[in-house]
Formats: C-alpha cells, structure tokens, sequence
C-alpha cells in the first residue's frame, strides 16, 4: 500500500512537471497593450498581486519621468533556452525602449533555471553598466530569492533599479569597496611596471660587463645580421670595453616587424556589427505597446 501511494504521488508529481507551460516571447501576455501601466508580466502568479502593483507603479513614474521602458517578467519556465537569449529577444522582437534611444529593460526571473537575468538597450549601458546590473542582483536580490521569497528579491531589485536611473539613488558613485578593488589594482599595475623596469635595467646592467677585466664599460660600436628565420632577426653585436679595450662579439634575437607569416595578411575580424543588432528579434514594437527599441546585450544574470 505504501508503494502503491508513493507510485501515485511521483505520477501526480510527473504530470504536474510535464503540464508546466513553458514560455516564450510570442506566448508571454503582453499587458502592456491592453493597459499602458502595467510592466509585469506574471501568467503564473508567482508575484502577489501587492508585488505586481508596486513594481508597475515603479515602472510607471520611472518611464514618466525618464522615458525608460521597462519589462518584468516572472515565469515557472522557458525552457532549455537561456535566460539572456530570452531576454535579448523579448526586447528585440517587442521593441521595448523608445526608438533611437535604446532605453529598454528587461528583467526576467525564471524559477526553474534559478536565474535573475537583467538586458539592457545600448542607450542605458552607461547609466546601468554590467557591474552595477550584477551589484543590485548579488546584494539586493539572491539573499531573498535563494529563500524563494520571490516578492521580496523582485521588488528590491526593482526599488535599486529605480533609483539608479531616476537618479535618487544615495552614494551613486563607486562604493568604498569598487574603491579598494580600484586602488589595488592600480598599486598592481605600477607594481608590475616597476618590476619590469627593474628586471630590464639589471639585464643591461649584466650585459654591460666586461668579460675580460671586470668593469661595466661595454658599449656596443657595430652590429650585422647574421640570418633571418621565421620572424626572428638574428644580429652579431660587437662591443668594445672603454676601460682595457676589449672586443666582445654577441649574437642578440630580436622581432622582425615586417614579418607576415606563411597566411594571410592580417588580422582576421569575425562578424560585421555588434551583438545585439541583429540576430533574434527585428526591433520595432509589438502592437504599438513600446517604442521600438533595440538591445545591446548588456546586462547581467545571477543564479541562485
């Protein structure tokens, strides 16, 4: 009896699975149309109606004020197909932003990948840059969403996205730890140098001695190639040692510049544009509902 029950309870668990509609940009409701202030798509009801409201209210002042357009989107599943493709062709295919200005979001929660994915048109990849698309996800969203508290994670990464580009957001430059890693890493490169500097000035200071009397007086005084061979200039460097006089003949490799190789004759370029110009959607928006918009792939995603 005790298997027939777990028999029946993996079915029903099965046939919930297989019943899960998987979305895509074309069968995602696009309320937007039938009401211009509503940005949540949420067909599953995995936000409350309460997080739906506050978020839409958001969105609405945000594009008043800014003329941001902005999708939120909430779905159980799109599939094997990756968040940030779903992305880069929901913006695309309904034009989300105005037109010439590239100003549309969109941010995707998909539960079953665990993934919070946020798409950026070219026109906001200077306001709202990867590393700070990244910042919001990993501090405001992945502590709640990792609990599948998925009202609280949307709606404070919302709250953040807000006020970074109505520009109310407090301390909006670098934080103290973007300083520190910046400061590090400027002490590294300057580090880096100065070694390098180091090491070339102590190999010229070892070439200058003088193998017969000891002293660092060799200067060099003529040179002639010895052979050319596979980009490599091989060249017979005489010194001569001002202190006893000696001569001193050393073989020295060095780059030849004009060297283009047994191929082609120069660098080879992939592809004719950027990223996010063409490839899935055709831009232009979808009924009317945005403003024809295109997207730059920027963004960042998080699972969690």
């Amino acid at each position: 009896m005790k298997r027939l029950l777990l028999h029946i309870t993996f079915c029903l668990i099965l046939m919930g699975l297989q019943a899960q509609e998987v979305f895509t940009p074309d069968n995602l409701p696009k309320v937007h149309i039938a009401d211009r202030t509503q940005y949540v798509c949420n067909p599953s009801g995995i936000l409350s109606q309460q997080a739906c409201d506050s978020i839409n209210t958001w969105l609405y002042a945000l594009e008043q004020q800014t003329g941001i357009e902005t999708v939120v989107a909430a779905v159980p599943s799109i599939g094997e197909v990756g968040c940030f493709d779903f992305c880069h062709e929901l913006l695309n295919s309904w034009g989300v932003g105005k037109k010439g200005k590239d100003n549309g979001l969109v941010v995707l929660l998909v539960i079953d990948q665990r993934c919070v994915q946020f798409y950026t048109g070219y026109g906001l990849e200077g306001v709202l840059p990867d590393a700070i698309c990244k910042r919001i996800q990993t501090r405001d969203m992945l502590p709640y969403l990792r609990d599948n508290r998925w009202d609280d994670g949307m709606m404070a990464g919302m709250k953040s996205i807000c006020a970074r580009l109505d520009g109310s957001m407090e301390n909006d430059t670098e934080s103290d730890e973007d300083l520190g890693g910046l400061l590090v890493f400027v002490a590294l490169m300057f580090g880096t140098v100065a070694l390098c500097l180091f090491f070339a000035w102590l190999a010229a200071y070892r070439a200058s001695r003088c193998p017969h009397c000891g002293k660092h007086e060799l200067k060099r005084i003529t040179s002639r190639i010895a052979y050319r061979r596979g980009g490599i200039i091989a060249k017979d460097v005489t010194y001569l040692c001002s202190h006893c006089g000696n001569q001193v003949v050393k073989r020295e490799n060095s780059y030849d510049q004009n060297y283009r190789g047994r191929g082609g004759s120069g660098p080879v370029i992939f592809g004719g544009g950027s990223f996010g110009g063409g490839g899935f959607g055709g831009g232009g928006s979808f009924g009317g509902s945005f403003g024809g918009g295109m997207g730059g792939g920027g963004g960042a995603g998080s699972h969690f």
